[in-house]
């Protein structure tokens, strides 16, 4: 089991490059390519960061699998 998120397909469809998404969350390049490879979850906080930057709930963009 583990956890899946949409972030790449967001951040492409709305045409936010990984270096923009990253300043604009206060993180890592590396963190925002992690996550979208499913390297590494998030904490909490990112989590909801990253749900309110893209304007959804945070069910919208991870999944338990």
């Amino acid at each position: 089991m583990g956890v899946k998120n949409q972030i790449k397909y967001m951040r492409v469809k709305k045409r936010i490059t990984q270096n923009q998404m990253a300043k604009d969350l206060g993180v890592t390049r590396q963190t925002i390519v992690a996550i979208e490879n499913n390297y590494y979850n998030p904490s909490l906080e990112l989590a909801l960061k990253i749900a309110k930057y893209f304007e959804m709930n945070v069910e919208n963009i991870f999944t338990l699998e």
